[in-house]
């Protein structure tokens, strides 16, 4: 089975960009505890206090399903609902 990638950015809006930064904390330690996860990077814009650029890799398309399947139930899916996410995703 193929790699599994994507990339590329989320918006926050502002009156929920203290709360998305601290439970990033979270997710991001549950994803890379996640079977499959190769790599997840969340990466705060340095001219953008709203963006945050995502890049994340799993070893096949089961673990990235797995991963979207646990982040729709997550307090992070729940928080981000209002999130723009822009992403290509890559096999």
């Amino acid at each position: 089975m193929a790699k599994v990638t994507l990339k590329g950015f989320i918006k926050v809006p502002g009156r929920d960009l203290e709360a998305v930064e601290d439970e990033l904390v979270i997710h991001r330690q549950l994803t890379l505890e996640e079977p499959g996860c190769i790599t997840f990077k969340v990466i705060h814009d340095k001219t953008d206090p709203c963006r945050f650029d995502v890049y994340e890799e799993f070893i096949d398309r089961k673990a990235f399903e797995q991963h979207q399947q646990r982040v729709a139930s997550s307090d992070w899916g729940k928080l981000t609902r209002n999130v723009k996410r822009h992403y290509e995703v890559f096999e």
